[in-house]
């Protein structure tokens, strides 16, 4: 109701699962009224992604299976922050790991929380300035492909749902609006 103050707070918390990337968590929580709630929780260290543009100006995306949609995606080269990582950091590592480009300096676009109801996971989006080509370094269980697209054919793809994937829609979709609103220089 109004007034109330919008808080749970944890009465007990036990693991279920450690995994690589992720820890399971079941918590009991205190509700805002007074009563109590069970919530399941994904812990999950955190994540960048990076909108680069290559030298001839389009967006450097990546396409990629992904296993638990069982199909193939195609994303803004993103990756998991190594523990105590900052996201510029992981973000710029990310970028040249992922696509062969290395950036001079990074904007941040703000954080995407892609599963708030049951996952701590937050994305750092960035935007990448002063782009060089540099060596693509993938890791040994990743297969990805390269897709340089022209930015506008990028935000039609998201219009048209052909780009899916919650971080890339949420990156492209800012960049257009801030581009479009006179608050970011593509260049």
């Amino acid at each position: 109701g109004e007034g109330m103050e919008l808080i749970e707070k944890t009465i007990s918390s036990r693991t279920l699962y450690k995994g690589r990337i992720l820890n399971l968590k079941v918590d009991e929580v205190t509700l805002p009224n007074g009563g109590t709630s069970v919530r399941e929780v994904i812990a999950h260290g955190g994540a960048a992604a990076v909108a680069a543009f290559d030298e001839e100006g389009k967006l450097l995306l990546v396409r990629q299976y992904r296993y638990p949609v069982g199909s193939a995606l195609t994303e803004l080269p993103a990756g998991k922050l190594e523990p105590g990582e900052a996201p510029e950091t992981g973000a710029a590592r990310e970028l040249e790991e992922e696509t062969g480009y290395r950036c001079g300096r990074l904007l941040p676009l703000g954080r995407y929380l892609p599963a708030a109801a049951y996952d701590t996971e937050v994305i750092h989006l960035y935007l990448a300035q002063e782009v060089t080509v540099s060596h693509q370094k993938l890791d040994e269980d990743e297969f990805l492909s390269l897709v340089r697209m022209p930015f506008e054919e990028a935000v039609q793809k998201v219009l048209d749902g052909e780009i899916e994937d919650g971080k890339t829609i949420a990156g492209i979709l800012k960049i257009k609006a801030l581009t479009d609103a006179g608050r970011l220089p593509l260049n």
